[in-house]
């Protein structure tokens, strides 16, 4: 199997440091997270040293298979040593079944399949070589022994086989972290997104961009160098302008994407809000099929925020329970409270919960209770129009068992015809009744927040993508403020532009700003 093999990466941390001149990449297995450092202003460096370098690449524990990989100039030699092949080596990314031996003791440890990856042909561009052996641990851990005694091995570092395959280019950092984040992918929309980026589709965006802001450097330079010798004609920076205006353009779009990407990677954060006793727990126990939350007929019982991951639709939530909102004495209690309005702040979408039996049995009256209720659980909005944001909140009516079959159809239809309230729902903990149309107006509010990882351009999965990518921006908005007055500084703006948009995917060089220079102009012949 030629590239990634599942268990490899298990964590990604991308770190800049405060003068953005060096980028840390880092992955881990677990805690504590073990980094490495790749410098040289955004420029991929070269393999730190020659080492040959392996390790399980399967993941941990019992299984019918474990995978173990080495890479580096010494993997043909293991290979020999352990698969018995004295001279020739099987051809590139075959299966070969063979008895796997210790070079020292010569015993035999297992016998199992071996692949043998020439470089450039490997996931880390170098020489590798995989054995695919059975999954004991006594096997996995003898296998791992007999490659340690081979001369040059060394056992790799977390995350160091993705570090290799991103200095040998094979990667951009973009890359890496879609790697990342598919061997994380819980649902079924993260892991369609994560094997979208992993793919290249926002590398290649963010190159494409690259590529423009190179050629629109080496004019601009160009220009500056050159004109005085009339070997530069004045229309040049005319065509910089209307490029650089293009990619304001594309990037401006590309950053309202209303973090679709980054919810849907991070997970949505859902919040159930309301009065006490109004069945919130009830509601988050009922949704994670399990007593996440202590569900009691004495108010203010839930004081803390209790939080569960759901998957909805293949979509990730972050379900959080929060304290019920009233004034209290209890000091505790308060701090609940407050906690509870602060997470509603933080909230991508609010289930705000009402107890059906504190409504007036008239249902025009019970609207305008619930207009005044949802006021009071979201008191920070300002605006009357944004409180009720259909994509923001989800008004859900609780304990509806207890209301006669007559008012709650009445209710339903009033509460359809008043204009600007969020969706609403009549649902009952106790029965179940009306979960499974709440929960299908759950899965298409979160659906909106995510987006659909398959369609349209690709959208910004990292905090740090948007942090970069605002700041390319910003320069090419110094190129515009100083383009009449200083071509100099101008220039300095595309220039951070570039360099800003390549600590994205961790490559962007000098040489190839002369090199667009000397094609495009042709100076001296």
């Amino acid at each position: 199997m030629d590239g990634p093999v599942a268990g490899s990466v298990t964590g990604t941390e991308l770190h800049f440091d405060s003068d953005a001149s060096k980028v840390e990449v880092g992955y881990c297995r677990g805690t504590p997270p073990c980094r490495f450092l790749s410098t040289c202003d955004g420029l991929p460096v070269g393999l730190a040293d020659a080492e040959t370098i392996f390790a399980l690449s399967s993941g941990h524990g019992r299984c019918g298979v474990a995978v173990v990989r080495a890479s580096g100039p010494a993997s043909a030699t293991a290979l020999r040593c352990m698969a018995g092949l004295s001279r020739s080596l099987p051809p590139p990314r075959t299966a070969l079944l063979r008895s796997i031996t210790d070079s020292q003791s010569k015993e035999v440890l297992d016998r199992g399949l071996v692949f043998w990856f020439p470089a450039p042909h490997s996931f880390t561009g170098e020489d590798s070589v995989e054995f695919h052996i059975h999954g004991g641990p006594a096997v996995i851990t003898a296998v791992l022994q007999a490659l340690g005694s081979v001369p040059g091995m060394r056992p790799a570092e977390a995350g160091e086989f993705t570090r290799r395959a991103f200095q040998a280019g094979k990667l951009d950092l973009t890359e890496v972290e879609g790697l990342g984040d598919l061997i994380h992918a819980e649902t079924e929309a993260q892991r369609r997104q994560a094997l979208r980026q992993m793919s290249g589709e926002l590398g290649h965006l963010y190159q494409d961009w690259t590529h423009k802001l190179k050629r629109c450097l080496a004019h601009v330079e160009a220009f500056i160098d050159f004109s005085e010798d009339e070997l530069i004609e004045d229309g040049v920076l005319n065509q910089v302008d209307r490029w650089v205006c293009d990619l304001q353009a594309e990037m401006e779009q590309h950053l309202k994407d209303e973090r679709r990407g980054e919810r849907l990677r991070s997970g949505v954060q859902v919040v159930i809000a309301g009065a006490t006793n109004a069945g919130k727990s009830s509601l988050l126990n009922t949704l994670c099929q399990r007593p996440a939350a202590i569900v009691s007929p004495i108010a203010g019982t839930t004081r803390d925020i209790v939080e569960t991951a759901l998957d909805i639709g293949g979509f990730p939530v972050l379900l959080s329970d929060t304290a019920g909102l009233r004034e209290s004495q209890d000091l505790v209690e308060r701090e609940g409270v407050r906690r509870a309005r602060e997470r509603v702040e933080q909230a991508d979408l609010t289930l705000v919960v009402v107890d059906c039996a504190h409504l007036p049995s008239d249902a025009q009256q019970a609207a305008a209770f619930l207009q005044e209720h949802l006021r009071s659980v979201l008191p920070t909005q300002e605006q009357p129009e944004t409180v009720f944001a259909a994509d923001r909140f989800l008004l859900l009516l609780n304990k509806t068992d207890l209301l006669p079959e007559e008012q709650r159809q009445k209710l339903d239809r009033e509460l359809r015809r008043v204009s600007g309230f969020p969706p609403v729902c009549l649902i009952s903990c106790h029965t179940n009744e009306g979960l499974q149309d709440f929960l299908t107006v759950l899965h298409s509010s979160v659906k909106t927040l995510c987006g659909d990882p398959l369609s349209g351009a690709p959208t910004l999965t990292q905090a740090r993508h948007r942090a970069h990518l605002q700041q390319c921006f910003a320069a090419l908005a110094q190129y515009q403020r100083y383009r009449d007055i200083d071509l100099a500084l101008a220039a300095e703006g595309v220039r951070l532009a570039l360099t800003s948009l390549g600590r994205i995917t961790g490559r962007v060089g000098a040489e190839e700003i002369l090199d667009i220079i000397f094609k495009d102009f042709c100076i001296g012949k």
